[in-house]
């Protein structure tokens, strides 16, 4: 009996050469990522030897492109959002701005038609998530504020994209080059009315998610979690995020991305949500290297000798000219230049976006091939570079204030924020602390301890969050948790306690030391993230630890109040 195995042949041998390619590039200490691409170059037509199914790739890639976009709704957090919105928001959206200024006047000065230079600099505008989320977490610095504000730009660049990717079809005709006068002037009549009936059914489509889809989706998880199954749970994961995204398609005329995508956000409002993404993590790994696998066949390597100049010009826009845009806006903003570096560094490099815009280019005649091939190539170099990139912002920072009065000044910027108001007098306060971290378990901290009248000072990364406190009333610093500027703004040598609700064991030592050289009689209470770490800190610095199953928030601020108001009871 005759078989076809073209299916079975591409994900065997595209499974089996990015796993090797893949492996390469860690042991290089590049992202796998890298190796991914390379293989579908290996597997593609642009190199000798096997060539897959393009046909059958496209196809894979599609699913990859909806799991990978229904993992970065799953773990989209409008809350986490709405913290870092007043750098986050404008940034992206200036960053994309200049982005795309500078991608398209260097296409229309090769002599691109203005659809393919506009699209051109959009796919250089926007970094990959997926790459950002691995070197953060590779650095311990996904939790940290300048963490938080990487992540909170690429999701606003994510979202812009979104509806990038909903809006080109609708503006193609126009942007076509070679259509007549008269062609356009018509098409350009209709325009609005397309655009209004597209932003119609896109309405329509997020408004039954909002709707439905928020009370189906955890309801529905509940029904299936009750049975026990963990193959059932993982089955149902799936089918809504590959269903959805298809009836998204077929019903709303949307994009796949755009429904896998909501499909995610409605599956976070679940209390399964974490289990969700855990249950089907593997599968999204999976179809997500078969995506890179199938961007990397779409590449032609003669570009690398055909048009090094225009590679070189490309490779330049996003290491360089991404990250001194954005390194000048965080700055504007009156952040640190430890920030300014993070988020540079984070954004010098394109991804997945930019490989699902390109091909979308390619497909309504908008972007030539060769911009398609500029753009991959883009990806691979910057990506590569990437690693080396971060790992070189501490020494760079160090380098620049060794050298640099201005770098100096600006890694200790002049901020109101960094000091308390000048209408708090602490100078008659007799029992102090210092609430180090304004998250969920801070928040109830600090009402405890206003509860039971215990004077208390937040210092926290976040500038919003000392924002919102100072607007209540409350006594908080914005800085460095590293700097020991920041506790001493916090009058840490005057506090009777000082509680660190950050489970990070290099933070608390890090603080503890600097605390107690101010301040030896300081009692010290933090925030433990697993039972040994925290028995290392009991032992090796004498001071209390609680972990997050004693109730912490209550067992924090009950033992703060315990220290300075005995008679309240513990």
């Amino acid at each position: 009996m005759s078989h076809d195995v073209s299916l079975i042949a591409i994900i065997a041998v595209g499974f089996g050469l990015a796993l090797i390619l893949g492996f390469a590039a860690a042991r290089l200490r590049m992202p796998p990522l890298v190796g991914y691409l390379v293989a579908g170059i290996v597997i593609g037509p642009g190199t000798p030897g096997f060539v897959a199914d393009m046909q059958l790739a496209s196809q894979l890639a599609e699913i990859g492109v909806m799991l990978l976009m229904f993992g970065v709704g799953l773990h989209f957090s409008v809350a986490d959002l709405l913290a870092v919105r007043r750098i986050a928001i404008p940034g992206a959206i200036v960053q994309i701005a200049v982005a795309v200024a500078m991608g398209a006047s260097v296409a229309h000065w090769w002599g691109w038609a203005p659809g393919g230079a506009l699209v051109f600099g959009l796919c250089l505008s926007v970094a990959s998530t997926v790459v950002l989320l691995k070197a953060l977490e590779s650095r311990g610095l996904l939790e940290t504020a300048n963490g938080r504000i990487a992540v909170g730009w690429l999701v606003v660049e994510d979202l812009v994209m979104v509806l990038v990717l909903v809006l080109l079809p609708v503006f193609a005709s126009l942007l076509q080059a070679g259509a007549g006068a008269g062609s356009a002037t018509a098409t350009a009549v209709n325009l609005w009315s397309t655009v209004a009936w597209t932003l119609a059914k896109v309405a329509a489509f997020i408004a039954t998610m909002l709707v439905v889809g928020r009370r189906v989706f955890p309801r529905m998880l509940w029904w299936v979690a009750s049975t026990g199954s963990r193959e059932l749970f993982t089955l149902c994961v799936v089918a809504a995020a590959v269903g959805v995204a298809f009836g998204a398609a077929k019903l709303f005329d949307v994009s796949f991305a755009l429904g896998a995508f909501f499909a995610g956000m409605m599956m976070r409002e679940s209390e399964f949500s974490h289990r969700a993404a855990d249950e089907s993590l593997p599968l999204r790994d999976a179809f997500a290297v078969l995506f890179f696998v199938s961007v990397g066949m779409l590449f032609d390597p003669a570009v690398l000798w055909q048009s090094p100049g225009k590679l070189a010009a490309t490779v330049a826009i996003i290491l360089v000219g991404k990250t001194l845009a954005a390194m000048a806006l965080v700055l504007l903003l009156r952040y640190p230049l430890n920030t300014a570096i993070t988020v540079g560094a984070s954004l010098a490099q394109i991804g997945e976006f930019s490989f699902i815009l390109a091909g979308l280019g390619v497909a309504l005649n908008l972007l030539p091939k060769e911009g398609q091939d500029l753009i991959l190539a883009g990806a691979l170099l910057s990506i590569a570079l990437n690693a080396a990139l971060f790992a070189a912002t501490g020494p760079v920072l160090v380098w620049a204030q060794a050298h640099s009065a201005l770098a100096r000044r600006l890694a200790q910027r002049d901020d109101p924020l960094a000091q308390l108001p000048g209408h708090v007098d602490l100078s008659r306060v007799q029992d102090l602390v210092v609430l180090v971290g304004h998250g969920s378990v801070g928040r109830q901290i600090a009402e405890q301890l206003r509860a039971a009248q215990v004077h208390c000072i937040v210092a926290d990364e976040n500038r919003e969050t000392v924002e919102a406190l100072r607007r209540a009333q409350v006594p908080a610093v914005a800085g460095d948790l590293m700097d020991p500027a920041t506790l001493i703004q916090a009058h840490i040598a005057r506090a009777s306690a000082l509680l660190i609700t950050v489970p990070d064991s290099l933070l608390i030592r890090h603080l503890t030391g600097i605390a107690r050289e101010l301040n030896p009689e300081v009692r010290v209470l933090a925030h433990g993230a697993t039972e040994d770490e925290a028995a290392l800190l009991r032992e090796q610095l004498g001071i209390e630890v609680r972990l997050p199953d004693q109730a912490l928030a209550d067992s924090m601020g009950g033992q703060a109040i315990h220290w300075l108001r005995p008679e309240r009871g513990h």
